[in-house]
């Protein structure tokens, strides 16, 4: 092995610096340096730098095993969780910004929680019981199948690095994202939720709902878990358009069911008035006449 091989590499990070709560802080970047070890995590290397050239630097961290979400940030320009992030695979000069979409608490650290609580909220990501909860009371079984479906919704860890990377989070507040569409799929087909699927339609089928995504599926991509939100959003079209032709069929089917009561009361839209039964298309001398003459006759 070479000199040039076994040399530990310097790493320059350039990180995003600013504290909101200071009138006197400005937007700037700032950089450090640090000799890269065997093994490091950009977690590790944050605190590493935090412990030896500034503590002052902002960022979230807390499981450091890619579980409770809290470190996501852009490393050179792309979400992704700094403690499952190899310096290793990196360029020597790294870049680290914030995630956006999200409240800027100071430098790295964003608030994430705030928006998934309203996202939470809005689509009242609880289930919905057809009676109430007895803890003394066996569970229901599900099949083994469905049941790994909807663990697969839950394995989201709500790191926001979907919702940063999506195109239509970043311009539109309201858009529930990526993270708000599985977590809206893992009730939706959770059979112990007894919210019907008009109640869904109102829930993702509005402006800011499944059919606001443009189809870049970044938010695929960039998933930390590798969750399947291709799937997701396909499910959520599909059952979403179901409901709401099953809802178009029954109108069309009500309306119809009001044509015969209408002739039974005499009020054919192509009868004259007056005239009862016989053709309405023709004329009281028997003169034929169009359907629109009939109306102007009226």
């Amino acid at each position: 092995m070479s000199d040039a091989a076994a040399r530990p590499r310097t790493l320059t990070f350039e990180i995003f610096r600013f504290n909101p709560e200071d009138p006197q802080s400005e937007p700037h970047t700032e950089e450090f340096q640090l000799e890269e070890q065997a093994f490091m995590t950009l977690y590790m290397a944050l605190n590493r730098l935090r412990e030896t050239q500034d503590p002052s630097l902002q960022f979230d961290f807390a499981c450091r095993e890619s579980i409770c979400g809290a470190c996501g940030m852009l490393v050179n320009g792309r979400p992704a969780l700094a403690c499952k992030t190899l310096t290793n695979h990196l360029p020597d000069r790294i870049t680290l910004f914030p995630l956006p979409v999200f409240k800027l608490i100071g430098d790295l650290s964003v608030d994430t929680g705030t928006w998934f609580r309203q996202i939470a909220e809005r689509t009242e990501a609880w289930i919905h019981p057809a009676s109430d909860f007895d803890p003394a009371e066996a569970e229901e079984r599900m099949d083994d199948e469905l049941a790994q479906a909807i663990y697969e919704g839950d394995r989201c860890i709500e790191c926001g690095c979907c919702v940063a990377a999506c195109a239509v989070a970043n311009i539109d507040a309201d858009f529930l994202g990526a993270a708000g569409l599985n977590r809206v799929a893992r009730f939706a087909m959770d059979p112990r939720d007894q919210r019907s699927d008009a109640d869904w339609f109102e829930i993702v089928a509005g402006e800011d709902g499944v059919f606001a995504c443009i189809g870049l599926m970044a938010c695929e991509d960039i998933c930390p878990k590798d969750l399947p939100l291709l799937e997701v959003n396909a499910y959520l079209r599909r059952r979403v358009l179901s409901a709401g032709l099953a809802s178009r069929k029954n109108e069309t089917e009500r309306s119809a069911s009001l044509w015969p009561v209408r002739r039974a009361r005499g009020a054919h839209p192509f009868v004259r008035s007056g005239q009862q039964g016989g053709d309405p298309l023709r004329r009281g001398n028997g003169e034929s006449r169009s359907p629109g003459s009939a109306a102007r006759g009226r």
